[in-house]
């Protein structure tokens, strides 16, 4: 995000609404009924801490609102920073290097200071508004963890100061007691804070911080205080020493598929901090040397079981089947493997324990491997020569492929592609398959040598064509074959189903200055690879594909079958347009065409760099529109679109 694209009055609103949604959600979160989910909460969180890093309400916690004494925190109870996935912990540990990461679970449940003096417990105080919270105490003493007094070798202990921890209900509890509330933390923040008490002896104080006020030192650092919480009594919270970032990061996966199973209790996430105890940076109102690095709905853990093999024309794409895991509320057991040098890094393998991650994409990838040495894997098998014609197959590292230009497969492929593309729409995929099969159709040059009289036993039986009946079908194909000899040059280019270049990859190609065919088959590989988001790889791809149908596609222009229209002069030139929602008086593929045809182009996402959001509902929260809005970018309806064009 790009925030100095945004209009100031646009992102002044934006930051007062996104000011009332946090403290509403925060206020009904502490009352013990959060209305949302954590992801979705921490989604606005971090959208006004990008909007305004300084604004006073992330400087807060929620306050409780209960008849309930208050009561001053021994500790302060501050929000953590967060990171929400791997990339993010790894940008933290780069500015926060330690000998040893000390690793705890972060616990789902609502947070508890207790209180003692010369080592009797006086009150139990919740987080409230992070400095002072609601005194409950009778409540707490029903508690499963608690203790009354702080005794150690059968001695009373004399420590005054403060015991943090977390309140929760173990999943048991929830499933036999508590069906009806929504989840675990929902129901362990409702009642603890009930004014008759009735239920806390259900629920469970785990801890993980102490601090003596007098100044007796009892630990010396953060495994000390963990042991010696242990030591007087208490439930203790897991730690972890890992030696550095990316251990931590792999912990972390391991710990998302225990969690599924082994887990007594809800943790969403890992509290990472130093080894030494820093009291100054503990009493910030967010401390900066330690870190929640929460789970994501975006990622889970499984094991793959096997790899598919999908053909895609001559392109082999491997495809890995795991165990069924659930990702943003969807149910997902298959993931893209990419490409061969993918697997290669990734060292996957059959059995290998592997983190599956779905972060804004439409199809789950694996983006890690969890290395164990207890477990028995194979390795991945690869295919060796084309299912089709016996090919050996190519493996480029980027590419599994076969390289037989007339293999059946990627000539049929071929000219389903080409009548996709171009739009054909009475053509479609039985009559292209079945013209393939009885080989009336080898090539796209093909399409426009086919007559009518061509098509009409592919709509009429022997006795009607004997009765030389007229064939309406087959006139309507050829004329719609006919009537689509007119293209632009990014449309021909993508219609001939090169790897690595569609439709809207040669727009890019054509607006950079490629724009004639000649000036794109004479391309070599460093002129594509000096274009924004052409990788030298890719633009190695594209350059073979382009010498191998080159004869072909001249031998269309020069013979005047296809006429490649100018993209540049386009009423639309240099635009860009998304479309959302329905439209009313056309598909939306059609306006897209029209877009295109007029030089124009269209995204399937808003960035900053789009000049238009077309939609007709302006005024609708989605996720389109509100980034469009933050962006500063023109939303206009249907009948404003079609405006343009007169």
């Amino acid at each position: 995000m790009d925030l100095f694209d945004i209009d100031d009055l646009t992102q002044k609103n934006r930051i007062k609404e996104l000011e009332a949604l946090i403290q509403k959600y925060q206020k009904s979160y502490y009352d013990g009924e959060a209305e949302i989910s954590d992801a979705d909460f921490d989604k606005l969180w971090d959208e006004l801490k990008a909007l305004d890093p300084q604004n006073k309400i992330l400087q807060k916690v929620g306050a409780d609102t209960s008849i309930y004494e208050k009561v001053h925190h021994v500790m302060p109870m501050g929000s953590q920073e967060k990171a929400a996935d791997p990339e993010q912990f790894l940008e933290w540990a780069k500015k926060h290097v330690y000998d040893e990461y000390l690793v705890e679970y972060k616990l789902d449940g609502a947070s508890l200071e207790l209180q003692y003096e010369n080592g009797e417990l006086k009150r139990a105080v919740t987080r409230g508004d992070g400095t002072i919270g609601d005194d409950i105490t009778k409540n707490a003493r029903k508690m499963d963890g608690v203790k009354a007094s702080i005794v150690v070798d059968g001695q009373l202990l004399n420590f005054t100061g403060g015991i943090r921890g977390e309140v929760i209900m173990t999943h048991a509890v929830h499933k036999n007691h508590f069906s009806d509330k929504a989840n675990c933390r929902n129901a362990a923040n409702g009642i603890m804070k009930r004014k008759d008490g009735e239920g806390s002896e259900y629920l469970t104080l785990i801890t993980y911080d102490a601090l003596d006020t007098t100044g007796t030192v009892f630990f010396k650092d953060e495994e000390e205080k963990i042991n010696w919480l242990k030591k007087c009594g208490f439930n203790t919270v897991k730690l972890k020493i890992c030696s550095s970032a990316e251990e931590v990061i792999d912990y972390r996966a391991k710990v998302m598929e225990e969690r599924k199973t082994s887990i007594e209790y809800d943790i969403d996430g890992l509290v990472v901090k130093e080894r030494r105890i820093n009291l100054d940076d503990a009493f910030r109102a967010r401390p900066d040397r330690q870190i929640a690095f929460k789970f994501s709905l975006e990622e889970a853990v499984s094991v793959l079981r096997k790899v598919e093999w999908s053909i895609n024309g001559g392109t082999y794409t491997p495809v890995a089947i795991f165990d069924e895991v659930e990702l943003n509320g969807t149910k997902v057991s298959r993931a893209s493997l990419a490409n061969p040098d993918t697997m290669r890094a990734l060292k996957v393998q059959i059995g290998s324990h592997v983190v599956v991650v779905k972060r804004g994409e439409i199809i789950p990838k694996i983006e890690r491997v969890i290395y164990e040495n207890n477990i028995t894997t194979t390795p991945v098998s690869f295919p060796s020569v084309c299912e089709v014609c016996n090919t050996p197959l190519v493996d480029n590292g980027s590419r599994l492929y076969c390289p037989n230009k007339n293999c059946s497969k990627r000539v049929l492929h071929q000219l389903l592609k080409y009548q996709q593309v171009v739009d054909i729409r009475d053509l479609g995929e039985t009559l292209i398959t079945q013209l393939f099969n009885t080989q009336k159709v080898k090539s796209i040059s093909d399409f426009y040598k086919l007559t009518e009289e061509d098509l009409v036993p592919y709509f009429l039986n022997e006795e009607s064509i004997g009765q030389d009946k007229e064939s309406l079908g087959a006139r309507k194909v050829y004329n719609s074959i006919q009537s689509h000899r007119n293209l632009r040059l990014s449309q021909f280019i993508g219609a001939f189903d090169i790897e690595g270049i569609g439709e809207t990859s040669a727009e890019k190609l054509v607006a950079s200055g490629l724009n004639t065919l000649d000036a794109m088959l004479n391309a070599d590989v460093d002129r594509i690879a000096s274009v924004y988001g052409f990788a030298r790889i890719m633009a190695q791809t594209i350059v073979d594909g382009l010498k191998e149908n080159a004869q072909e596609m001249k031998s269309l222009v020069e013979e005047g079958i296809i006429t490649l229209q100018s993209e540049a002069n386009g009423i639309l030139s240099g635009q860009s347009f998304c479309f959302t929602g329905e439209l009313n008086t056309m598909k939306r593929s059609d306006a897209e065409q029209m877009v295109k045809k007029n030089g124009g182009m269209t995204k399937s996402s808003v960035t900053k760099d789009l000049t238009y959001l077309v939609t007709n509902d302006t005024s609708s929260g989605s996720s389109k529109n509100l980034k469009a809005q933050q962006l500063g970018i023109k939303v206009i309806t249907e009948d404003e679109f079609l405006g343009l064009f007169k």
